[in-house]
């Protein structure tokens, strides 16, 4: 009988098109914007995980995400150190800067400061340079995207010089880091440097970075230093999921996000469940024939069902593939932020399921309310 179903189902080649098109319509607009939404999730904490060497990130309690910046007092510091479990702990400055060019413009930046010693927060990745050489007097790394809002011609250069709040500023590196939430240009420089790129300031400390012990649980460490401190700590993966939290409740960017994939559903459920209910009709007369020889109501019911499957499955394979061609295209081509963990492909899943389940409901009512007589009748 599937056999059957399926001759039934291609022997249409129009509507058949048609449904493999508006699932596939619904589950590429869907997986597309729930995967741009994840990469812009995940660029918000860019930052912090490029942060590589520490595991706890200590901050003034009423901080919510990572540019949400309350300053510590420079005492708490030495607090830090004192709770137990904790192997060493740095300053670590983030704010924001203008930089002022050769030509007279002014870009605005994201300032970071590294602890002076340790060097503790530094990118890794570097495409020119060294980390070392943010040793060295005015020294400055900046990220490749950054440098290239500044300067979009020509290779790579060291040397290059700029002003920030009145003091010299020179390029020692340029870096490669995670796309970020903002398209400001990301610099990092050592934390004296960095206090003196920005206006004075009474407390210009931003976090406390910090590192537990050998078999130390960090979880447990950051509970110490909330108890003793009174500040607020969280592990490294607990700040990203603070900060991811942050950006989806208290932004439009899930709303807006969320339209369109309820739109792509709206329109794909209206395109298939439709085209679909009008190839059951003009089916009738096959489906009449199969209840007059005594094909029973449950065969039947599996003969729609498995019709719609195989709709549903191959406009969910070409969706879901055409979602992840375009964000491949898009990464290399033009940076957007575009991640397609397990959720979107679960999610993209369930939307085509829903889809499935209501052009099934809608054509399985008409076929089991057919009277075989009917095939007798010429309708």
């Amino acid at each position: 009988m599937l056999w059957i179903a399926l001759k039934m189902l291609v022997g249409n080649r129009g509507k058949y098109v048609g449904m493999i098109v508006g699932v596939s319509f619904a589950a590429l607009l869907i997986g597309q914007q729930a995967s741009v939404f994840f990469g812009i999730m995940w660029h918000t904490t860019s930052q912090i995980r490029e942060v590589r060497d520490a595991d706890i990130w200590v901050m003034n309690p009423n901080v919510e995400y990572i540019d949400d910046i309350k300053p510590l007092r420079d005492t708490d510091l030495y607090r830090v150190r004192g709770v137990e479990g904790v192997a060493w702990a740095v300053k670590y400055f983030k704010g924001g800067s203008r930089a002022r060019l050769d030509d007279g413009q002014y870009q605005q930046v994201v300032l970071n400061g590294v602890d002076d010693a340790t060097l503790v927060g530094a990118p890794r990745d570097m495409i020119i340079g060294s980390v070392d050489d943010l040793r060295k007097p005015d020294a400055i790394i900046i990220d490749d995207l950054g440098y290239r809002l500044i300067w979009p011609d020509g290779p790579f250069e060291l040397g290059k010089v700029f002003e920030m709040n009145d003091r010299r500023a020179v390029i020692v590196g340029v870096c490669r880091i995670g796309k970020t939430f903002q398209a400001f240009p990301i610099i990092y420089t050592r934390y004296s440097e960095a206090t003196a790129f920005v206006p004075v300031e009474r407390k210009v400390l931003s976090f406390v970075l910090a590192k537990a012990q050998p078999g130390e649980d960090s979880q447990e460490v950051c509970r110490r230093i909330e108890q003793q401190c009174g500040l607020r700590a969280l592990t490294r993966k607990d700040f990203c999921w603070q900060t991811m939290y942050t950006y989806f409740t208290k932004t439009a960017i899930p709303i807006n996000f969320g339209i369109t994939m309820l739109l792509g559903l709206i329109v794909g459920a209206a395109i298939t469940a439709q085209t679909f209910y009008m190839f059951t009709l003009e089916n009738l007369r096959q489906f009449g024939t199969l209840k007059a020889l005594g094909t029973r109501n449950s065969t039947i019911m599996r003969m729609v069902v498995f019709q719609a499957v195989l709709v549903g499955a191959i406009g969910y394979a070409l969706g879901i593939g055409l979602s992840a061609i375009f964000g491949d295209v898009a990464r290399s081509t033009a940076r957007l932020a575009f991640l397609m963990p397990w959720p979107v492909f679960a999610g993209t899943g369930a939307a085509v399921l829903f889809i499935i389940i209501l052009s099934s409901v809608l054509s399985v009512r008409r076929v089991l309310q057919l009277d075989p007589s009917a095939v007798f009748q010429g309708f």
